[in-house]
């Protein structure tokens, strides 16, 4: 069986990424970015937008390219 993703609002994605590295440098307008440009996924939940936190951490990890 496959694990479900890790669906987090903005705060909780920045805020669970501040816990992992107290020293990050990313903000919580450039996580905004991503979702909204599809660079990661997110679907709208009511008026929630929910970021999959586990594509996020992929994401920096690897980059852009």
């Amino acid at each position: 069986m496959r694990a479900l993703p890790r669906m987090r609002t903005l705060d909780e994605c920045y805020k669970e990424l501040k816990q992992l590295d107290e020293n990050t440098a990313v903000s919580k307008y450039f996580i905004r970015q991503l979702a909204l440009s599809g660079a990661i996924p997110c679907v709208m939940c009511g008026t929630k937008r929910l970021i999959n936190f586990d594509a996020l951490l992929i994401f920096l990890a690897k980059g852009s390219n």
